[in-house]
């Protein structure tokens, strides 16, 4: 079998072939009458008006010799067949189309459209030219890229030659504007905020960190869609903002979790999380529909229905049934003996209630189908949301539960400046301890609050959801996943 490098010394001299016959294998321009979809659609108007037809695609296959020839195109939009006859093209063109052509080339052709005796819709070519020219051969259409490593290294490959991918692209871009839609259509105005920061905030994660040289300071790259930034434009006396971005978090991959993706959130003033929760069944049900076609899925080996009742779960109550605990009452020494006993791993030498609480919570959750809410969370596992007025020791917080994970959370948001510093400065001594992930004490956003901000719910998800309603690991989701150099 031929090496890479010996393929494409072959394709140079066919490139050679092309130059000296004068045509420039790389032109700036083609002609293009219509997509391939539209002449596949219309094919039957197309015969009937019978004028000669500019189409341009890849060569996706090449069959027959002698004096026929059938090539598939392919555009982005449909493949198409364009028929080569010895005599219907002049010759010498006929021949440069064998002799320098291979599957990849990009050509433009012009001809008549017919129906050949095995009734395949085609073009018959009376002139071609080449658009661009491939010098390294395409995997097999069949086969594709087999290796995912290589898969996601040249994606362009997987993308031309697996159809599923293709789609999936497209329906990611459906998605994202569904929910634009969605929020634009209820009086939302979409804003940007900044992506290097001083302080994270809005999350708990750990952040990449990277210098300002102009200004000669470290920043951070943002680990939330501008959730604080977007609560002072309420404080600004803007009602309803939202954002979709790209967040970085310096985390581990895992089927669920990537470092860099894109995620929305969206603040609504004189709101709170019980409004949220109607509005967010309404919002899952909607990009259901106009992504998928429907609101049944199989994810993870659970069967989800977004149309049904969604189900209430309580976290105190899941905890105590599952671990025997009281996450209100419980010590570090009972949230590390309930690890132990279930097998749970964890950080010794950080742990502590808050982690160890979320660790618990997270085992119980991958048995829940859903769909349905996660609510009643202790204060000290949230630090932006607002207490409940029943029972101050929770916050007015829901986390959307499906398949098993968390795909959304949102929250009646804390305007209380006073408690927003206490619980900041609670997380500082976690971070102080030793706890990466906890959130940093933003002082300026505590000033912003104490100008006043209207009471407001706030909401986020991430492309988590577009992964899991197409049951695929979040990576594969992604059109160019992260990858590490490659070594020779």
């Amino acid at each position: 079998m031929a090496s890479l490098e010996e393929l494409r010394a072959v394709r140079l001299d066919k490139l050679k072939l092309l130059e000296d016959f004068g045509m420039n294998a790389y032109p700036a321009r083609v002609v293009k009458d219509l997509d391939l979809e539209e002449v596949a659609r219309n094919f039957a108007y197309l015969v009937e008006k019978n004028h000669p037809l500019h189409l341009v695609g890849r060569v996706m296959s090449i069959r027959g010799q002698g004096a026929i020839v059938f090539a598939s195109l392919f555009d982005g939009t449909s493949k198409f067949q364009v028929v080569f006859k010895k005599d219907e093209i002049e010759e010498k063109l006929f021949k440069l189309f064998i002799n320098a052509i291979d599957a990849g080339d990009f050509i433009s052709v012009i001809g008549t459209l017919f129906t050949t005796e095995r009734g395949q819709e085609s073009l018959l070519v009376k002139e071609w030219k080449i658009a661009s020219k491939s010098l390294l051969p395409l995997p097999s259409e069949y086969y594709g890229v087999e290796d995912n490593d290589e898969r996601f290294r040249k994606r362009y490959l997987d993308i031309l030659l697996n159809q599923d991918v293709h789609t999936m692209i497209k329906q990611r871009s459906v998605f994202w504007n569904t929910i634009r839609t969605y929020l634009l259509e209820k009086g939302f105005i979409e804003v940007e905020t900044p992506v290097l920061e001083n302080t994270t905030g809005g999350a708990e994660a750990r952040p990449f960190i990277t210098h300002h040289n102009a200004l000669d300071i470290d920043v951070y790259l943002r680990i939330s869609a501008g959730e604080l930034w977007q609560k002072k434009l309420l404080v600004g006396g803007i009602p309803k903002t939202f954002e979709i971005g790209r967040i970085f978090r310096n985390e581990g991959i895992s089927t669920e979790h990537l470092q860099d993706y894109t995620q929305l959130e969206y603040y609504m003033a004189y709101s709170d999380y019980e409004q949220g929760m109607e509005m967010t069944k309404e919002l899952y049900r909607f990009i259901a529909q106009k992504t998928f076609g429907t609101t049944i899925f199989s994810i993870r080996g659970h069967d989800v229905d977004l149309e049904k009742e969604w189900e209430v779960y309580d976290f105190i109550e899941i905890l105590k049934t599952n671990y025997d605990i009281d996450p209100l009452q419980c010590s570090l020494e009972d949230v590390e003996a309930q690890l132990q006993k279930h097998e749970i791993e964890y950080e010794k030498e950080t742990l502590n209630i808050e982690r160890g609480v979320d660790l618990l919570w997270k085992k119980v959750r991958k048995t829940l189908a859903g769909p349905g809410f996660l609510i009643g969370v202790p204060v000290y596992l949230e630090p932006l949301a607002k207490r409940n007025e029943n029972n101050p020791e929770v916050v007015e917080r829901f986390q959307v539960i499906l398949a098993g994970s968390e795909m959304g959370k949102g929250f009646s948001e804390l305007n209380d400046p006073v408690d927003q510093r206490e619980r900041f400065m609670h997380q500082q001594s976690l971070r102080d301890a030793g706890d990466d992930e906890a959130q940093m004490a933003d002082m300026e956003f505590v000033e912003a609050l104490e100008y006043g901000m209207p009471p407001a719910f706030g909401f986020g998800l991430s492309e988590r959801l577009f992964s899991f309603l197409m049951d695929k690991p979040v990576r594969e989701a992604q059109i160019f996943p992260l990858m590490r150099p490659k070594i020779d």
